[in-house]
């Protein structure tokens, strides 16, 4: 499970609002149409993003792009204060699975394999996604990885419409995952997005019968999100205690998008094609 998970119960830096999570939350037209906007920056930020890097910057600079875009945006960072979170991107390279730190001593080196992980608060909701970029000429593993990793996200994606279940998610990614040889990290979840940059329901990317298996309902927002590792599933938290890493130092990459069900299928609402 993500270890943000813990924090549910507490209100999301840095809404506003007092109020503890309600639930799953089905979200009103009005309110969707909040969240495509939310999404959009999102979207918006990280295409800037997977167009500017190159070896030789920093995570810092992306990190300092993300925070200067969202805010022209007239959005709020998300993660930035989010139970202490330093920053308004996490950055993680190469064997860094998830919550990396933008850091100014982070170089951006070619054949990096860079998560960019990011979310944007406005009038009241979030929008939450992950891009992996291969940076430069990576090697065919790392290649694959990304692809696959990518590819598994959109095969969870297919599986979103009112009437389905989150078991229907899980199992797509699992099997697209270990069919091409990779390992899917059950360490970390997906989740509900909304009101809370961290709702209900857990979004798993793996078969499992310790979480409640959700029946989708029109109007629910999720924010899907596999990660993937190139060898073993396991992972490890670093001293920062946000970083976590891959335990044999292996690859890994991750994708992610705020995904609105509807009755006879989703909408993506963090697509970057659409920006």
């Amino acid at each position: 499970m993500n270890i943000l998970n813990n924090l549910l119960l507490q209100p999301t830096q840095p809404t506003r609002s007092s109020k503890q999570r309600r639930g799953i939350e089905i979200k009103s037209q009005r309110e969707i149409e909040i969240m495509r906007q939310s999404a959009k920056i999102v979207a918006t930020v990280l295409k800037e993003i997977s167009q500017m890097v190159q070896p030789g910057m920093t995570t810092a600079d992306l990190d300092a792009h993300a925070e200067k875009r969202i805010r022209e945006m007239d959005a709020t960072p998300s993660f930035k204060g989010y139970s202490g979170f330093p920053a308004s991107i996490c950055a993680s390279i190469n064997h860094e699975v998830v919550h990396g730190i933008p850091n100014p001593k982070k170089v951006i080196r070619t054949g990096d394999v860079l998560k960019v992980d990011t979310g944007a608060f406005y009038q009241g909701f979030h929008g939450d996604s992950c891009i992996t970029i291969a940076v430069g000429e990576v090697t065919p593993e790392a290649a694959k990885l990304i692809r696959v990793a990518e590819e598994s996200l959109y095969k969870g994606i297919e599986q979103v419409k009112a009437g389905n279940y989150l078991m229907d998610i899980a199992g797509a990614i699992q099997d697209h995952v270990e069919a091409n040889g990779f390992a899917v990290v059950e360490d970390f979840t997906g989740h509900g997005v909304g009101r809370n940059l961290h709702e209900e329901p857990s979004v798993f990317n793996f078969r499992t019968r310790e979480m409640p298996n959700v029946k989708l309902r029109a109007g629910m927002t999720l924010a899907i999100e596999p990660i993937v590792n190139a060898k073993s599933k396991r992972t490890r938290i670093l001293a920062d205690r946000w970083t976590a890493v891959t335990l044999d130092n292996a690859l890994s990459a991750q994708f992610e998008h705020t995904v609105l069900v509807t009755d006879t299928g989703y909408e993506i609402l963090t697509d970057r094609n659409l920006v």
